[in-house]
């Protein structure tokens, strides 16, 4: 009887060590995660259309938090209780970031970096100017991206070069809509000035509601897109993702 209570009572010491191991597991597992999405990779997803033709609604993707250094607004909840950016990095004219919106801090916006601290920028009659000169593009044939996106029977998509030689294709509805002639924007110093590829529907730097972007509030470049829904389907609903999936735009990188 005495043997078969030890037995029992190893077992129980045996089934609750497991049980430790797993709950170890577990919550390490999860650090990892965290880790990786404070300081490495952080997953967001496309809500409107703004970045047209380049990224469209459903497009998942991975934005790397160290290209720019981090602040206690790029930081996971914005826990990080730093003043400015530690290991700040510059963005690149034509990186395509992730930022919090000025205004509130915290609702996040993807667009792409035209304007540099110092630069003066203006829209007139379509066209883009850096430095009172104007941006080089090239009108296509045809709208991209045709076979996941129908194009308005307007739009117009061009490869526009920027000051150093980065393309990359933007859509335009005409060259006189709402903000295709602006005043010149200044950059204020440790400021960016940031548009939307899709230029007449888009909320960026031309407007008061995005204004300049303080370097503190860039939250980390785009780099990859590593899965794509058509507007027909949710993330959680994989029982549609055979007909759904834009599989063709799946691990693409962001340019």
């Amino acid at each position: 009887m005495l043997e078969t209570e030890k037995s029992k009572d190893h077992i129980a010491v045996r089934a609750g060590d497991k049980l430790d191991d797993t709950i170890r597991t577990f919550f390490l597992a999860a650090l990892i995660a965290l880790s990786i999405r404070a300081f490495a990779f952080e997953p967001f997803n496309i809500p409107s259309s703004s970045m047209v033709p380049g990224l469209l609604i459903g497009d998942y993707l991975f934005v790397s938090k160290y290209s720019y250094g981090y602040s206690s607004l790029s930081s996971l909840f914005g826990v990080l209780p730093i003043q400015g950016r530690a290991f700040g990095k510059e963005p690149a004219r034509g990186d395509v970031a992730v930022f919090k919106l000025p205004s509130d801090g915290h609702t996040d916006y993807i667009k792409r970096i035209i304007g540099l601290p110092g630069d003066k920028i203006q829209m007139r009659h379509g066209l883009l100017y850096i430095n009172g000169v104007a941006v080089e593009r090239q009108k296509l044939a045809e709208p991209v991206a045709r076979d996941y996106l129908e194009p308005s029977p307007n739009a117009v998509d061009y490869i526009e070069t920027l000051p150093g030689g980065f393309k990359h294709v933007i859509r335009e509805e005409g060259d006189d809509m709402a903000l295709d002639d602006t005043d010149v924007f200044m950059v204020p110093e440790r400021h960016y000035f940031a548009m939307g590829d899709n230029r007449d529907n888009s909320q960026d730097s031309r407007t008061t509601t995005v204004a300049f972007i303080p370097a503190d509030n860039l939250v980390g470049k785009a780099q990859i897109l590593f899965f794509s829904l058509d507007e027909h389907a949710h993330f959680w609903e994989f029982w549609k993702w055979p007909s759904s999936v834009r599989w063709g735009r799946l691990l693409k990188k962001i340019e």
